[in-house]
C-alpha cells in the first residue's frame, strides 16, 4: 500500500481538526471568564518577568474574501482614531494592573490591517505599549504589512517606533487567483514594501502563502512561490486556506468549484515545500520554513519551538496580553478573551475596565495535553522524560495515551526511549493535526475547524 493510499484509510482527505494554536481551542472559551479573573491573572505575574503583547486592529480598508479574521471595512479614519484612543485607554488600564518592573518579550501588531494607522497614531500608541512594559535588547516588535496600505510616512513612522520584523501576506501572486479571493496586490507593489522596508533597516522579514486557492493548480503554485523566494524572506509561513463559508460569510463569494480536492491540496503543498527545501529553507513544524540563521529555525533545532496564536515562535514568555477587540491573552492559568465586537470591547475600556467576554481557566489534565499537543506540532515527537519532569505525570498513563493514538494510526507512530516517548514516523506527518487530536480531550464542536490537507 502507498503513503497516499494509506494516508487516505487514515482520513486525512476527510477530516477536519483543529490547527491547535491553543488548547483548548478557541471554541472551546465560556463565558465563565471575566473580567476579575484577567485582574487576578495579571496579579500573578511575577516582578520582572518578561511578557508578550499583542494588538488587534481589526479595521481593513477592503475586506479580502478568503479571509475569516475578526475584522470590518473602514473608508474613513474617524472610527481608526477613535479605536486607537481606546487602546490606550486600555493600555493604561493595564499599566495600573501589571507589576513592578515587568519587561517586553515580543510585540505584535496584527488585524485586520494594523497599517491602516496613520503616522501619529503609530507612534502614539508605540510608546503607551513601551510605558507599560519597556524594551529590552532582546526584544521582537513586528507589525503585519499590507503592501496595498503603506507608503513612506507610514513606513518612518513603524522604523521610528522601533518595528524591527515585518510581517507580510502574499497568499499567491496570480492575478487570476487574487480575483477570485478578493486580493488585488501585485508582485511589484509587494518588492516595493519590501525594498521600502529594507531602505529603513527592517531586515527581518516573514511572508505568508495559502495552498488550496480556488484556480490554483502545480504551475501556478510554483511560480508564486519562485517569486516570493525572489523577495528573500527569512521566514514563510505556508498556510492551508481554510474554507469555512459558514464561519466567515464572505467566503460564499469565493468559488467553490474552483477549489481543489483535499488530494490537490496536498500535492500543492508538497512543491511549495519542497521548493523552500531546495533553496535551503529548514523545514518547521508542518507549515513554516525559515532560514537556517533565523531564530525560529535555531529554536526548532534546540527544541524551544512553541506554538501560538500567531503560529510557530520562538518566543517562550510565559504570559501573552492581547490588547483590542477580540484579542485573546494567554497566562499560565488559562485563556481570557476580550469581547469580540468593538462597539461592546469599547464601552467596556471606556468604563474603566477590562472587556473579557470569555475564556478558559485550565483545569484537570490541560496543561498536559497542551505541552504533549505542542510538542507533537513543533517536533512531531513527545517527550516522555521532559513531561515526566514538568508535570510528574506516571509513566503508565503517557503508555495508556498513546495506545489509544497507535491504535487510531497504524504504522504511522512508533515508540522510543523504551516506550516513554512517541514519534510519528516521517510517513505519518501529514497526519499531525489528526494525530494531536487523539491527545486532546475535548470534543469538536460539528463545523468547527479546517480541512486537515
Amino acid at each position: 500500500m502507498d503513503t497516499k493510499t494509506q494516508l487516505a484509510r487514515l482520513g486525512l482527505f476527510d477530516a477536519r481538526v483543529p490547527r491547535y494554536t491553543s488548547y483548548p481551542t478557541a471554541t472551546h472559551f465560556a463565558d465563565g471568564i471575566g473580567p476579575r479573573n484577567f485582574v487576578d491573572w495579571i496579579g500573578q505575574i511575577a516582578p520582572e518577568t518578561e511578557i508578550s503583547l499583542y494588538v488587534h486592529v481589526p479595521f481593513c480598508r477592503r475586506l479580502c474574501w478568503f479571509c475569516a479574521c475578526r475584522t470590518q471595512g473602514t473608508q474613513s479614519t474617524e472610527p481608526v482614531r477613535a479605536y486607537v484612543e481606546t487602546l490606550k485607554t486600555e493600555i493604561e488600564i493595564l499599566r495600573q494592573a501589571l507589576p513592578e518592573g515587568v519587561k517586553l518579550s515580543r510585540l505584535h501588531w496584527g488585524g485586520g490591517t494594523p497599517t491602516l494607522l496613520a503616522p501619529d497614531m503609530m507612534a502614539d500608541l508605540a510608546t503607551a505599549l513601551f510605558s507599560v512594559a519597556p524594551k529590552t535588547d532582546r526584544t521582537e516588535f513586528s507589525v503585519e504589512i499590507d503592501p496595498n496600505e503603506i507608503d513612506d510616512a507610514r513606513l518612518d513612522a513603524l522604523a521610528s517606533a522601533g518595528m524591527n520584523r515585518a510581517s507580510i501576506g502574499v497568499q499567491d501572486f496570480d492575478p487570476d487567483i487574487q480575483k477570485a479571493i478578493g486580493r488585488d496586490q501585485s508582485f511589484e507593489i509587494t518588492q516595493a514594501a519590501v525594498d521600502g522596508l529594507r531602505a529603513r533597516g527592517i531586515t527581518s522579514l516573514n511572508a505568508d502563502i495559502l495552498y488550496g486557492l480556488p484556480y490554483q493548480n502545480d504551475q501556478k503554485i510554483t511560480d508564486s512561490v519562485q517569486k516570493l523566494l525572489s523577495l528573500n524572506p527569512d521566514r514563510v509561513a505556508l498556510y492551508g486556506y481554510a474554507h469555512v463559508p459558514w464561519m466567515a460569510r464572505r467566503q460564499n463569494l469565493i468559488p467553490t468549484e474552483a477549489l481543489p480536492t483535499p488530494e490537490q491540496r496536498l500535492a500543492l503543498f508538497d512543491i511549495a515545500r519542497r521548493l523552500f527545501r531546495w533553496d535551503n529553507y529548514a523545514e518547521i513544524g508542518i507549515d513554516h520554513f525559515a532560514r537556517f540563521d533565523d531564530g525560529l529555525a535555531q529554536a526548532a533545532q534546540a527544541g524551544t519551538l512553541r506554538r501560538n496564536f500567531q503560529g510557530y515562535t520562538d518566543d517562550t514568555a510565559p504570559v501573552l496580553i492581547g490588547l483590542g477587540a477580540s484579542a485573546i491573552s494567554r497566562f499560565p492559568q488559562g485563556y481570557a478573551q476580550n469581547a469580540p465586537g468593538t462597539a461592546q470591547y469599547q464601552k467596556a475600556i471606556r468604563a474603566g475596565q477590562f472587556s473579557v467576554a470569555k475564556g478558559h481557566a485550565f483545569r484537570d489534565e490541560d496543561t498536559l495535553r497542551s505541552r504533549m499537543i505542542e510538542m507533537i506540532m513543533c517536533e512531531f515527537a513527545i517527550n516522555g522524560t521532559a513531561l515526566q519532569t514538568e508535570f510528574g505525570v506516571p509513566a503508565t498513563r503517557l503508555k495508556e495515551m498513546y495506545r489509544v493514538a497507535e491504535a487510531a494510526f497504524p504504522g504511522m507512530l512508533e515508540l522510543v526511549d523504551g516506550g516513554l516517548s512517541l514519534r510519528i514516523k516521517p510517513d505519518g506527518r501529514p497526519l499531525t493535526r489528526m494525530i494531536a487530536r487523539a491527545f486532546d480531550g475535548y470534543e469538536a464542536p460539528a463545523g468547527s475547524h479546517s480541512i486537515a490537507t
